[in-house]
């Protein structure tokens, strides 16, 4: 099958969509797909191996990026990769743009629209209207429970798995396999040997770092490692940890070697406040699926996160420890508990590791696609 990829931003790019995007793109390839996927913008003239480090890549694809302008607010390349898409042949076109859905499914194209949030502002809830009515919907795609019963709820979509479908995200779990250990790991990227807890990703507001920088404060005997984030906010916040000769942040590292980092720390971080940034700033706390949660399972280490409820779709106590959000008293008794207990570290990283195992990128992407030649329009 040839399927279409449009994306929602530029690409390369460091944000989460633009890396599941990327992530499922390469994984429809695995599945013996052929895939191309348009982007706006110029060609940034990247080589493919570049590309494929940056996203932790393993299958080749072709990208065509779409020259765009900002006037029209991305509605000229939703209609010109709608256009290219079909001139290509494509049998599917999967998209997170509400656009580019909206006018491949009137336009007949079969398409698959996968949606992480509730539509908003005056023109999301008509666009996802329009694609629900669209000849060529096939496939409205969500990554959490919640999300899935309020679209439900306000669009009255039958609830049939090939209509409105569940995907949480996933993981590469092939590169999570056999991960040394953490003094090994650090060995490897010259880090200093004591006990760690580790961050990664981006460091907007919301993120719970004010937390990790107070913990650092009251264990002194901890390092703390901070893997990603833009370099303005990676300078942002070295500057509000100038007194913690122990706290080190790395900045970016390409997803090729994420693994590498987070096997280095003893226990992993995810301090989620009741409202957490996205990309774009806005709240994304309600329906939030972070893609690390996923890598934190998959690499084996300890999890301590909020008790977000949102996250408890994925976490719960046999596979985390659940705290209260931006209570620095309980994460610190948490994380001191944890450092003195390696048989308990031992024991939700088993269980971590067994919960990953459920979300490969290719059992998402083959439920995405399963059946979809054969499915009626919605």
């Amino acid at each position: 099958m040839k399927i279409a990829v449009i994306a929602q931003g530029t690409i390369p790019a460091q944000t989460a969509n633009s890396i599941q995007n990327m992530k499922m793109a390469g994984t429809f390839v695995g599945l013996g797909n052929e895939v191309k996927v348009f982007a706006p913008g110029k060609d940034p003239e990247i080589d493919w191996r570049q590309l494929a480090n940056h996203y932790g890549l393993e299958q080749q694809f072709e990208i065509l990026w779409i020259p765009i302008r900002s006037f029209w607010r991305r509605y000229d390349f939703a209609f010109s990769s709608v256009r290219a898409a079909q001139e290509w042949g494509a049998d599917l076109v999967y998209t997170r743009l509400p656009q580019a859905a909206t006018f491949a499914g009137e336009r007949g194209l079969p398409t698959i629209f996968e949606l992480h949030d509730m539509p908003s502002g005056a023109m999301g809830p008509w666009l996802l209207r329009r694609f629900l009515k669209a000849p060529g919907a096939r496939r409205l795609v969500v990554n959490t429970n919640h999300l899935k019963q309020q679209i439900q709820k306000r669009y009255q979509i039958p609830d049939e798995e090939n209509v409105l479908l569940l995907a949480p995200n996933g993981v590469d779990l092939q590169r999570y396999e056999d991960l040394p250990t953490p003094e090994v790991a650090r060995k490897k990227l010259g880090l200093p040997e004591t006990f760690t807890a580790g961050y990664t990703g981006h460091l907007y507001k919301g993120r719970g770092i004010e937390l990790i920088l107070e913990l650092a404060r009251r264990l002194p005997n901890v390092r703390f490692l901070f893997v990603g984030g833009r370099p303005e906010d990676v300078a942002w916040r070295k500057q509000q940890a100038s007194d913690l000769a122990h706290a080190q942040f790395i900045g970016f590292v390409s997803n090729a070697d994420l693994p590498l980092y987070q096997a280095a720390c003893d226990v992993l971080l995810m301090p989620h406040e009741r409202k957490v940034a996205g990309s774009s700033g806005a709240d994304i706390s309600e329906f939030t699926n972070p893609l690390k949660m996923f890598e934190y399972l998959a690499s084996g280490r300890p999890i301590l996160v909020s008790d977000l409820p949102i996250l408890r779709e994925v976490l719960n106590e046999e596979n985390a420890t659940l705290l209260p959000i931006g209570d620095a008293q309980s994460w610190e008794s948490a994380l001191t508990t944890l450092m003195a207990s390696p048989a308990r570290r031992a024991e939700l990283s088993k269980a971590g590791e067994k919960t990953a195992a459920q979300f490969s990128w290719e059992k998402r992407a083959a439920r995405v696609l399963r059946g979809i030649g054969k499915t009626a329009k919605i």
